[in-house]
This record gives structure tokens, sequence and C-alpha cells, in this order.
């Protein structure tokens, strides 16, 4: 009896890993397979019991008829299209490590069919991409998790990259506590959005420049700034994730940006004609070095109206630049 529900369970493994729609397995092409991957020997009457089996306990098992008759797994947890969109996911993300990228998509292979797992596999470029070294994000991820859950503050040491390529602790390795309150992936990195009670503020940390992490007694504080905090708005303003003051800008655009300023700051946003060319768009945004850059980098269809003294910081940024050519 043991081995009759064994030789099911390798059947159920053998049509997950072996069939699909274009890859049609018969009877006998079944019982080939079990023998030689399992050392378990079947006929074509077993299969089709075992199949019905199979269909009774809900795998989306489909015969085929005509020339090319069999059977094949149709529906899965996951289409090969959410899995080429989870392996781009993984590979994009510089948070998760060149080691831990290969682990992940390997997992994510086994979710569809040996032939349609060749496809994801053609389609990894981990190599060439920027990963971060840090393998002990996944830990600092779990104990930010449940300092969430359980209400609690964390303490950590945060790191900065120096010219020698060595990350480094910054203020001499003083400690960080605060009140998380959520993670955020931005531009492929790993946040953590915290209430940092001495400075009164929201804070924000890469996860993967986070060292020693770990969970206090103490509660978590900042509950009131916390509430109706809107993450997408954060994110959006912040540019980068750097810091810089929150500040109300009008801009005037060229027409040809308005998807520009779509992807920037979201369907949402209200862009009222100017003249027949352009365009002006009120945001909040940190008024920031990477501010001015995301503007320089788009270049004479874009400038700002107001406040004048963001139009001043803006001009001293670029005379600086003009400077050092």
């Amino acid at each position: 009896m043991a081995e009759e529900k064994l030789k099911i369970l390798y059947l159920m493994q053998t049509l997950l890993e072996e069939t699909d729609e274009a890859h049609v397995l018969n009877a006998e092409e079944l019982c080939r397979k079990m023998e030689e991957r399992y050392q378990y020997s079947c006929n074509r009457k077993t299969i089709y019991a075992d199949i019905a089996r199979l269909q009774s306990y809900g795998l989306n098992i489909v015969q085929v008829k005509g020339r090319n008759h069999g059977y094949y797994v149709a529906e899965r947890d996951f289409s090969l299209a959410e899995l080429k969109l989870l392996v781009d996911a993984v590979q994009s993300s510089k948070f998760i490590t060149k080691r831990k990228s290969e682990a992940l998509i390997r997992k994510l292979e086994k979710q569809t069919s040996r032939e349609n797992a060749k496809q994801l596999h053609r389609q990894v470029f981990i190599y060439n991409r920027v990963k971060t070294e840090n393998d002990a994000i996944y830990r600092n991820v779990d104990v930010i998790h449940a300092a969430l859950r359980d209400n609690r503050q964390i303490r950590f040491r945060y790191c900065e990259w120096t010219v020698r390529k060595e990350l480094v602790q910054k203020k001499n390795g003083a400690d960080y506590v605060v009140s998380p309150w959520a993670l955020t992936w931005d531009n492929a990195n790993y946040y953590l959005v915290a209430y940092d009670g001495a400075a009164d503020g929201i804070r924000h940390y890469r996860v993967d420049k986070m060292q020693e992490i770990e969970a206090l007694t103490e509660a978590r504080e900042g509950r009131e700034r916390f509430a109706g905090f809107d993450l997408a708005a954060f994110a959006k303003k912040m540019f980068g994730m750097y810091g810089g003051t929150d500040t109300d800008v009008t801009l005037e655009c060229c027409n040809a940006l308005a998807g520009v300023i779509i992807d920037r700051f979201g369907q949402e946003i209200l862009m009222f004609p100017h003249d027949r060319d352009h365009f002006r768009v009120n945001v909040t945004v940190a008024v920031s070095p990477q501010f001015f850059g995301w503007l320089a980098g788009i270049g004479r269809e874009i400038r700002i109206v107001r406040p004048e003294r963001v139009r001043e910081q803006y001009r001293r940024y670029l005379q600086g630049i003009m400077e050092e050519l």
C-alpha cells in the first residue's frame, strides 16, 4: 500500500516536471519515465487509474486525443509569463546577492515544466548586474518584520561606501535606534522607513547597509506621525531616497514630458495647460541635489516656475557644475 501511495506521488511529480501544453506524454511514455527515474514498474491501466485520482484531487491534467495523444498539466500556481516577471524582479534587485539570486531562480524554475524552465534560464543575466555582497540583508529583513509585528524598536549600525570600495560604519560605529514602520522597494533597493525619536522625524535607510541589527524591548514610537502616512507619495518625492527639504514646487514642462511626469509622480497628478506647447504641475519634492540632477537630465524642456528660492538653488547647482568643467 505504501508503494502504491508513493507511485501516485511520483506520477504527479513526473507530470509536473515533464509536461506542458507543448510537451505531452502518453501512458507508455509515463511508465517508461517512472521506471527510469524512480525504478517503479507500472502499466497503462494503473497510469489511467492514477491520473483519474490526481484529477479528482484537483490537478488540472488535460488529455489530448488523436495522433499525438497523451496527458499534460494545464494549469499551475504560476503561468510562464508570471514566472518570467518574477525572474526579472529577482535579477534586477540590487539588494539580493548574486548567490541568492541564482538560488531563488532555481526555485522558480521548479514551478514549471523542465522545458519551460529552460526559457527562464535563458533570460538570466545576473553576472553583469550591480548586486549587493551583503547576505545579512535576509536576516535584517526578518528582524525588521518581527519588530513590525511585535511593535518593537530596533537598533543597528549604518554603513556607507568609501572610495576604497569598503563598507564602513557611519558616525564611528554609533548605534542608530529607530521605530520601524514600513519596508519599501525603490530603484531596485530595499529601504526601511522609520521614526527617529531623537530627531523627531521620519527617516529611511538602505537595508543592505544596516549591520548588527537587533530588536529592542521598547515599544515603537511615532504612531501619530504615521497615521495616514502615504508610503507611495513619500517614495516619489524622495528622488532616489536621499534627504532634502520637502517643498511645494511648480514645474513648467513641454507637452512631450507628460509621460515622464506621470511615471515620476503617478497618474493622480494634476497637469494644467499653460500654452499650446506646455503644461504646469504642482508637486511636493525633497529639494536636493538628486532632484536638481533629475531636472538637469531632462534639460530645457522643464523649468522651475516657483518658488524663487528653489529656482535660485537650481541656478547655483548648474553654475557649480559649469565651474568644474
